[in-house]
């Protein structure tokens, strides 16, 4: 490492539900180093299992030479947020955090442990400690924070009972909106192409007399109850296509994503001028939804800043403790 490092270091941990990432930074924020690791969502992984996620992301971000100059670290974690869940959760990233900072050899290193809506808020530049937050990927939740705490939540229930305008959401709707077109129920549209394409690969024509096209259905029905939920988030991206070569059909999901989000977000009472930062696959920057998202927001006043993941906010967080 070079000598215009500044000294001391600190340490920011963006861990969400799918995988983890640890940032190693210097004294101005300048990130030196980074790792992953498995999934970090603190209510659903066991505590070996985020220790180790941890420790494995740390040990990458972190050169061995530098891990004595470590002074702080701060992480949000998915599950964690004060108002979000059982206050185990907290208590046990925290607990996990320690741990893998003390197996990484950086003990006696100053920590603290946020929700991953409140880094990615922090995440807006300035670091703001007060103001909305909108998280749209696979799931999707928002919350009000103040002084850099989340203090109230919409959605984020997950899904089976909420993500509304999520990716799971859209995926969901668009197997929906296939099976409908398959039994004449609704409108046709390009996705009865693209999505068995995804699901089964080698399937009939969607076009195809009844009993092929009743035996789709079938291996589509079948396809979406033997997966994971989550399996449903990756149609997603078929609706965006979709919806990018004029497909009505998937630009009305689009619309509809766009408007349940928007009264996610409505739900918390927003106030002209205040922040909103927003985050995920689907309203980051160049996400597909954030245009129209804008859109249905501006009523509001809000001022809205994309950032691609909560990785700065959690570094700015940790800097806050040195």
């Amino acid at each position: 490492m070079n000598e215009s490092v500044q000294h001391p270091l600190v340490i920011g941990i963006d861990a969400g539900g799918t995988r983890l990432r640890a940032y190693l930074a210097d004294g101005t924020g300048r990130v030196l180093g980074s790792g992953t690791g498995g999934p970090g969502n603190a209510l659903s992984v066991g505590r070996a299992d985020l220790t180790r996620h941890l420790a494995r992301a740390l040990d990458a971000a972190v050169p061995v030479g530098l891990r004595g100059s470590v002074v702080a670290a701060a992480g949000g974690f998915a599950g964690a947020a004060e108002d979000a869940g059982p206050e185990w959760g907290q208590r046990l990233a925290a607990l996990c955090l320690a741990e893998a900072l003390a197996l990484t050899g950086m003990k006696g290193v100053a920590s603290e442990v946020y929700g991953d809506v409140e880094v990615a808020f922090a995440s807006a530049p300035g670091a703001p400690s007060d103001g909305l937050v909108l998280v749209a990927g696979t799931g999707a939740a928002a919350g009000r924070v103040a002084d850099r705490r989340c203090v109230r939540t919409s959605d984020g229930g997950g899904w089976l009972l909420g993500d509304s305008g999520s990716g799971f959401w859209l995926g969901h709707m668009a197997l929906r909106a296939v099976l409908r077109a398959l039994d004449e129920r609704g409108p046709w549209t390009s996705l009865a192409d693209a999505v068995p394409a995804h699901c089964v690969p080698g399937h009939v024509s969607p076009r195809a007399p009844w009993p092929e096209r009743g035996r789709l259905k079938e291996q589509l029905v079948g396809w979406a109850h033997s997966r994971p939920p989550v399996a449903l988030a990756l149609l997603s991206p078929l609706v965006v296509t979709a919806a990018d070569t004029g497909d009505g059909v998937a630009r009305s999901l689009l619309d509809e994503a766009a408007a349940e989000l928007a009264a996610t977000v409505g739900a918390l009472a927003p106030r002209p001028g205040e922040p909103l930062v927003v985050t995920g696959g689907l309203v980051g920057p160049e996400g597909p939804l954030l245009e129209r998202l804008t859109e249905r927001t501006r009523a509001t006043g809000l001022r809205i800043t994309a950032v691609r993941d909560g990785g700065a906010g959690a570094v700015a967080l940790a800097r806050l403790l040195v």
